[in-house]
């Protein structure tokens, strides 16, 4: 595979380091995807095995968060909305807070935390056992093997459950405010689709895949550099969760900031 954990520095060389070495992980991660896919050799078994994996232990967190949050949207926007007299304005916080901001973020922090933890440790757990390096001996490359079909799931998995995170919260929303809040679902709908857009869907899918990318690289980075046993793997899968959850909220911030560039806003003709 050709990279192996860095030695422990002082903090902010370490980081450094570290950020140099994901960087390198990244980019050898590119070459072997455009390998395997101009050769025909993905190992489509193994990215369907890691899709319904990710899917089974990211869907239903996600959706538990995803309708509380549309529940305090709705009831934060209600008794705003009725302070200001624009009751019917609903539809289109809705779709800037849920569809822009609040989806992808969702799947983010699930592929991140709970997918992407499964990840580092199964990748840790086959690197402690030597089970990489007898694979590398035996002329499977690593990247090819481990590393690529995960990223492919992770994409796959959560920008199919960004779409399934749009549908349950703006859903949640519609309800509550519909009959808790007696409001009117004309108005709803009709503010929900005068204030979203095509590409609005668009960026949210953009920004899950980003995330998605971003989780699964730092997943496998740690755990097929874990070493130290099992406390070892157990550092890693930390590290990878903190990392991920710093990196996609960076990348975040990036991706919605070029979108405001790029797509202007409605009425700034």
């Amino acid at each position: 595979m050709g990279i192996e954990a860095p030695p422990r520095r002082a903090a902010l060389a370490d980081a450094l380091t570290q950020a140099g070495m994901l960087l390198a992980f990244a980019v050898q991660t590119g070459q072997a995807a455009v390998r395997v896919l101009l050769r025909r050799r993905l190992a489509w078994r193994e990215v369907l095995e890691q899709a319904w994996f990710l899917a089974a232990v990211t869907t239903l967190p996600a959706l538990l968060v995803t309708i509380p949050l549309g529940v305090v949207v709705a009831l934060n926007v209600g008794s705003m909305a009725g302070q200001l007299g624009a009751e019917g304005y609903g539809g289109a916080v809705v779709a800037f807070v849920i569809v822009a901001q609040a989806s992808p973020l969702i799947c983010a922090l699930m592929i991140s935390g709970v997918g992407g933890s499964a990840l580092c440790a199964d990748l840790g757990a086959r690197t402690i056992r030597e089970e990489v390096d007898a694979l590398e001996v035996m002329g499977i490359p690593a990247m090819e093997r481990f590393v690529v079909p995960r990223v492919i799931a992770a994409v796959l998995v959560t920008t199919a459950l960004a779409c399934l995170v749009m549908a349950v919260g703006i859903t949640a929303s519609f309800a509550f405010q519909v009959i808790v809040l007696d409001d009117s679902p004309g108005s709803f709908l009709g503010t929900l689709t005068q204030f979203s857009r095509i590409e609005d869907f668009l960026i949210a899918e953009v920004k899950a895949a980003a995330f998605a990318v971003l989780a699964a690289l730092v997943s496998c980075f740690k755990g097929l550099t874990a070493k130290g046993g099992p406390s070892g793997v157990g550092d890693a899968v930390n590290e990878a969760v903190v990392l991920s959850f710093i990196l996609v909220f960076v990348a975040n911030t990036v991706l919605t900031e070029l979108y405001s560039v790029i797509v202007p806003a409605r009425g700034a003709y």
